[in-house]
């Protein structure tokens, strides 16, 4: 089944764009994948116009390994995000387009199941005032919603250092959380990469107390001897991953043992089949694995086939509860979570068990998104200051 072309669809929000993109084949069978870009969707589109001309077209949309790796490698350049993002896309529809093909899901073409739910835990729900009163009413929503684990960066606009009154403030942000969530349900305690090691070490001990479930990305992702010196003197794992763009970039944090949770984007990393190598390869480790998943529903349909196929998959971040619970309706067979269990539960739907709505989509078109992770209110993620 050859493949005879792509066509992008961008879902625009004020803060993210979403990418979509259909492959289609010569017996008119259709797949969709999907990546969220940050200030790239432009370049994304324009390195998939050239990859179509010289990678795509006429290819097997069977072969998945062979079109990657020509994608990666074809072009004599050191893939980055870009690439890696443009790889992910095809390559989950190329699965998808398998999927239906052969009449099974995507989880079942990967070794099938084992498991019948992957855990979620949900994210962009405190887009609110930044009080512990807000929070901890906003917490309280999320746990009516059945969602028994949730993520937060209570650090404002922290960078480096955290002076001791914003360091009292963001324990009583989570101090805040936690009563509303009660002591059973999961706290990720989010740095997005803002601290230097001491900062970071120190804000663990303050936080200790609330019991997180993880520290996630406490130093910048460029120094792994800084997050080594971070993880030596906590006591809690540390999980990692979201901004590394290739499979073989793990080598060296496998070799360290510094984290115990890795966070690959199935939308950047190439895909599903290279996040399910790379578990693979965590396993041998001992590490879970916990994807970064800030996209919408495709990308979470195709995130969960790796989910219901590795034994160390620990759960999965979910957005679309919370921010931008609109674009939902641009997918039919979007996931949802349980509410009896905070779960997204197997499907046996073919490929990846959803569709993209065209006309839908189109009424959401692309925006000149912004997100600063540096700027005042960058929680409500609402940059044009209209909330």
């Amino acid at each position: 089944m050859r493949i005879t072309g792509i066509s992008t669809h961008v879902v625009g929000t004020p803060w993210r764009n979403l990418t979509y993109v259909l492959v289609h084949t010569d017996e008119g069978i259709t797949g969709v994948g999907e990546t969220r870009m940050l200030g790239h969707t432009d370049a994304l589109i324009g390195y998939l116009r050239e990859a179509e001309q010289n990678h795509i077209l006429g290819s097997d949309s069977f072969a998945v390994e062979d079109l990657t790796r020509r994608m990666k490698y074809g072009d004599y350049g050191r893939a980055g995000e870009i690439v890696m993002s443009g790889i992910a896309v095809v390559e989950m529809a190329c699965w998808d387009i398998k999927g239906k093909a052969l009449g099974v899901p995507v989880w079942q073409l990967l070794g099938g199941k084992v498991t019948d739910k992957v855990k979620a835990y949900a994210n962009g729900w405190y887009t609110t005032e930044r009080t512990p009163e807000a929070y901890h009413k906003a917490a309280q929503g999320v746990m009516e919603r059945g969602y028994r684990a949730l993520k937060i960066d209570p650090f404002g606009t922290g960078h480096f250092e955290l002076d001791h009154e914003q360091t009292m403030y963001a324990v009583s942000l989570i101090e805040a959380v936690r009563d509303a969530i009660g002591p059973d349900s999961e706290l990720m305690l989010e740095m997005h990469g803002r601290f230097s090691p001491s900062t970071a070490v120190r804000l663990a001990k303050e936080l200790a107390p609330f019991k997180p479930a993880w520290l996630e990305e406490p130093v910048p992702p460029e120094n792994l001897k800084a997050l080594e010196k971070v993880a030596a003197k906590v006591d809690m794992p540390v999980a990692t991953g979201e901004r590394i763009h290739d499979r073989i970039e793990f080598r060296e944090l496998f070799e360290s043992q510094a984290v115990d949770i890795i966070q690959p984007d199935v939308g950047h990393i190439g895909g599903i089949w290279e996040t399910r190598k790379l578990a693979a390869t965590a396993e041998t480790h001992y590490m879970l694995v916990a994807p970064h998943n800030v996209g919408g529903p495709v990308l979470t349909a195709a995130s969960l086939q790796v989910g219901f196929t590795s034994p160390n998959f620990k759960i999965l971040e979910h957005f679309n509860d919370f921010a931008d619970a609109e674009i939902k309706k641009v997918v039919k067979g979007a996931p949802q979570v349980n509410p009896e269990d905070g779960c997204f539960h197997l499907s046996d739907a073919p490929g990846l068990g959803v569709e993209l709505d065209v006309d839908a989509a189109a009424e959401f078109p692309q925006q000149r998104a912004h997100f600063d992770l540096w700027a005042e209110g960058w929680e409500k993620r609402n940059p044009k200051g209209d909330q």
